[in-house]
């Protein structure tokens, strides 16, 4: 990882918006939230084309449904615990059944928010977002990602659940050196002993977790899977099968998460013992997002140790 300045990639997302917007003529919308999803950027330069919905996210995600149907592609922006909580109803029937254009920027996804607390600590959304046909999901770990995570988004017809967090993280990629596909998983590091799968800003925590366990003896394959739906099962059975053994590690709950998608794909076609990191089937704590992330298990030191269990 680079040294350079840390981005959340909230940030990364409300400036690719204004970027992308000068070639684009896409809508975007906010829920009274512009100021943390950062769609203020995009509203500073194209005011004609941003609307505050205000606290109503149900309502913000039919507006971008209308919006859609009238052949512009929309961005609808709140927190992940709202969007896909309080929109779901809309995004089911309004957004996804029809196979509409909307792009839903779902911030603030994890318990990386911290001192928010629960309440605002969304865990459940990716199980909610997978389980609804048609939805795309993608989930970028630094600002690199994120801004070719939102062109592609832009240039690919239908639903988009973009899951960006709030806390400013180490870059991951040198602009213009990241191979990011729609559902192609990117491996970071080779290994043999056993796979480590993951996404989002778990993506840093594992590289480091990853050279803990080397300095120990164990050589881990590290895959960044950025896009959760669809899944590239081409590199997960590939992983299986050339390492083993599969450690999955996410910022949500593990019951309908990235574990699961995982184990999906491994138990049709190649089994192998998997194990995975997570929230366990729990909501979060109010406190500093470093200091949450080593309570439940997430921090480099604390997943490089489950490993190390799980790999005797």
């Amino acid at each position: 990882m680079s040294n350079r300045e840390k981005i959340a990639t909230r940030e990364a997302y409300g400036k690719a918006l204004a970027e992308l917007g000068k070639d684009y003529g896409f809508y975007v919308l906010d829920a009274d939230l512009t100021k943390s999803t950062m769609t203020r950027f995009f509203k500073e330069d194209f005011p004609e084309r941003h609307f505050n919905m205000g606290i109503a996210e149900g309502n913000m995600m039919s507006v971008a449904a209308g919006i859609a149907s009238m052949g512009k592609p929309c961005f609808a922006s709140t927190f992940a615990v709202f969007a896909a909580g309080r929109g779901c109803e809309q995004i089911r029937n309004s957004i996804c059944y029809p196979n509409l254009n909307v792009k839903i920027g779902a911030t603030h996804a994890g318990i990386s928010v911290g001192e928010d607390g629960a309440s605002h600590q969304a865990v459940e959304d990716l199980g909610i977002m997978r389980s609804i046909p048609n939805m795309q999901i993608i989930q970028p770990c630094d600002a690199v990602s994120t801004r070719l995570a939102v062109k592609t988004a832009l240039e690919i017809d239908g639903p988009f659940y973009l899951r960006l967090g709030r806390l400013a993280v180490e870059a991951v990629y040198e602009e213009g050196h990241c191979d990011f596909q729609l559902g192609k998983g990117i491996t970071l590091s080779e290994g043999s002993d056993l796979t480590i799968i993951t996404s989002g800003l778990m993506v840093q925590e594992v590289l480091k977790a990853s050279q803990m366990l080397k300095s120990d003896g164990l050589n881990c394959r590290v895959i960044d899977m950025h896009t959760i739906k669809p899944i590239d099962s081409e590199i997960i059975i590939k992983a299986a099968r050339e390492t083993g053994r599969i450690v999955t590690v996410e910022e949500s709950n593990i019951l309908c998460g990235l574990g699961s998608a995982v184990a999906e794909v491994v138990s049709q076609q190649f089994p192998c013992p998997i194990k995975m990191i997570g929230m366990k089937d729990c909501f979060g704590r109010s406190g500093k997002p470093l200091e949450l992330l080593d309570y439940y298990g997430l921090s480099a030191k604390k997943i490089a140790d489950e490993i190390k269990r799980f790999g005797k």
